[in-house]
């Protein structure tokens, strides 16, 4: 009668270790690629501040000569 408990109880031990061996090596990769996010986000941000005073600075010039 407990044979099938033990038998599922194993599994659900062996999923727990799987589970915890698989984590310690794929954190380091997730916080990778969360960090590669924010640096490309960090330059999206950097070029369109440079866009936008290119912009301011062509809008004043302009009116200032006219």
């Amino acid at each position: 009668m407990l044979k099938p408990v033990l038998g599922l109880a194993a599994t659900g031990v062996l999923a727990l270790l799987l589970w915890k061996v698989m984590a310690i090596f794929l954190l380091p990769l997730l916080g990778l690629a969360i960090g590669f996010v924010f640096l490309a986000i960090k330059i999206g941000f950097i070029v369109g501040a440079v866009c936008l005073l290119i912009w301011v600075f062509k809008r004043l010039n302009r009116t200032a000569d006219a």
